[in-house]
């Protein structure tokens, strides 16, 4: 009599650094040749359990080392009260719990939160991961979202229509500490959205579909110039993390030895205690050479290759790409291509990075932040400040967006040469530097055309900083209009409507005469004169559209 078991079979689909263009692991999939197992699993607990030991196994057949990703429904995790067999099937596979990431997959209906919350506290403690699946087109209240803390968090790509609603994803997954994923990516279009959107990890036919062989090598749209935007500090190293070769810290060298010959991909080991926690490191090419030499695998090759390793170099995962070149930076030359250790809170490792990848991707960022700066002032361009704009947008903060340029600089530039004119405004883009810091951002948009970006409480310091300071060109007294719109959260939808409240406040100070300031608030009719005289007719209130509603 044949079991459902001998119908069964299982597929791989890849899981893509979106930063790296490098597999950072493998789901799997249950594929039956009959019948809709997952239907029963889905009432079964029991079965469902079965089916994350067999993916496990299936994997281990492949002898694949990536990362593993195994679905269970959240009714099994709250029915079972955890997953004891699967740990027993990881450890028989030679793999490491933190390897293995448990995608908990909706429904969420009428499962017992408590029960969840409790079994998934007992897999992260046994030391998996945990990703919150089907977010955006499965029924996951947020609220338990949050409960769960998940260290992944993966979305539908149909929400990938909505960018503002990625956008506060990626924000709460930064609040979480946790990555942000893109499930059923399809198309080059989707990809770039996803990119734009914060997300750092892709799966999806564009990528590779699901095959029996689990796949080392997919397909990564080009990147387009521009299309994230780095913060100040620097990349995440999560941006950076590959899956990491590891191997007990008892390891022989010969066992070593079998790995790097057989994984010609893989640049160095690391060696784990029982909890995870780097103790060793192995450098391919070092590690080989000393193999490789006379007596050498006769020495070496049944001894601990502990005895052939240096001292981990480690990195938490909240670091910036910065940091761990600082990490780098560190200890004698010849180790300066080690692979680096990421590490949880717990020390555990998660993954590696190279320094080839944090070296490329600097050098990228710095290149683009070149080119966007304005040659007369070496201020960023409109960009930076608006996609600083949509991320506070999107963080439910209070903002101020200034608009500030010189009164009637024409007349300057013919009357006192463009000369003088290029000196002032070089003038007023330092004095703008100056009173900048971590919550004002200051970009040249052209001409003499400023935007300035701050919290409500910097508006009183910067205004007096450039408006009551004594101006001049070729001897001719020169004054300053500035513009505000106070968005308070839910008044914007993007930057584009903060730009239109702000047009018409801007038409309102330059009709003032001397240094202005006009200050107003999205979405409220009328504004205040902080500074000017003159007032000619108050600006028509800023149009707030709804998304979607035109």
């Amino acid at each position: 009599m044949h079991s459902w078991t001998d119908t069964l079979r299982f597929a791989f689909q890849p899981v893509v650094n979106l930063t790296t263009g490098g597999v950072a692991g493998l789901e799997i999939l249950a594929r039956p040749e009959a019948g809709d197992i997952l239907a029963e699993a889905r009432r079964d607990p029991e079965l469902d359990g079965r089916l994350a030991v067999l993916a496990v196994r299936a994997a281990a057949r492949k002898e694949t080392m990536l990362p593993l990703h195994v679905n269970v429904f959240a009714g099994t995790l709250a029915d079972l009260g955890g997953l004891t067999p699967l740990h027993a099937a990881v450890r028989e596979a030679g793999r490491l719990p933190w390897e293995v990431t448990i995608d908990v997959v909706p429904p969420y209906t009428h499962v017992p939160q408590r029960a969840l919350l409790e079994a998934v506290g007992s897999l992260r403690s046994q030391g998996f991961r945990i990703s919150a699946d089907g977010v955006g087109d499965g029924d996951v209240p947020l609220r338990l979202l949050t409960d769960l803390a998940p260290d992944l968090v993966k979305l539908d790509a149909s929400l990938l229509s909505r960018p503002a609603a990625v956008r506060a994803m990626r924000t709460l997954c930064e609040q979480l500490g946790a990555l942000l994923s893109v499930e059923g990516v399809e198309t080059e279009l989707q990809c770039a959205a996803a990119l734009s959107a914060g997300a750092q990890l892709a799966q999806g036919v564009l990528f590779a579909p699901p095959a029996r062989l689990p796949a080392a090598d997919v397909y990564v749209p080009p990147r387009s110039p521009g299309v994230m935007v780095t913060p100040p500090s620097g990349p995440s190293v999560r941006e950076f993390v590959r899956p990491a070769a590891l191997l007990p810290a008892t390891a022989s060298a010969g066992q070593v030895r079998a790995l790097l010959t057989g994984s010609p991909d893989v640049s160095g080991v690391l060696l784990v205690d029982r909890d995870g926690v780097p103790v060793r490191s192995l450098h391919r090419s070092r590690f080989l050479l000393s193999m490789s030499g006379r007596y050498g695998h006769a020495l070496y090759a049944d001894r601990p290759a502990a005895k052939l390793g240096d001292p981990p170099r480690t990195v938490g995962v909240d670091a910036t790409a910065w940091e761990v070149l600082d990490v780098v930076a560190v200890g004698g030359s010849d180790r300066t291509s080690d692979d680096v250790a990421v590490v949880d809170r717990y020390g555990r490792c998660v993954g590696v990075v190279r320094l080839a990848d944090l070296v490329r991707a600097l050098a990228e960022t710095r290149v683009e932040e070149a080119a966007s700066l304005n040659p007369l002032t070496r201020l960023p361009g409109s960009d930076a400040i608006t996609g600083e704009v949509d991320r506070r947008i999107a963080d439910g903060r209070t903002f101020a967006l200034s608009w500030l340029d010189v009164d009637h600089f024409k007349q300057v530039n013919d009357g006192a040469g463009f000369a003088a004119g290029d000196e002032l405004i070089r003038s007023v883009g330092r004095a703008l530097q100056h009173a900048a810091s971590e919550s004002i951002r200051v970009g040249h948009i052209g001409g003499d055309d400023f935007l300035v970006l701050a919290d409500p409480e910097g508006l009183d310091p910067l205004a007096v900083s450039v408006l009551d300071a004594p101006w001049s060109a070729g001897g001719r007294a020169v004054t300053l209009s500035l513009a505000t719109v106070l968005c308070m959260p839910g008044s914007v939808a993007d930057h584009r409507q903060a730009s239109a409240c702000l047009a018409p406040l801007k038409k309102a100070a330059k009709s003032l005469s001397g240094a202005s300031w006009v200050l107003g608030r999205a979405g409220v009719p009328g504004h205040e004169i902080r500074r000017g005289s003159g007032a000619g007719p108050a600006p028509a209130e800023c149009a707030v559209v709804e998304p979607g509603r035109g």
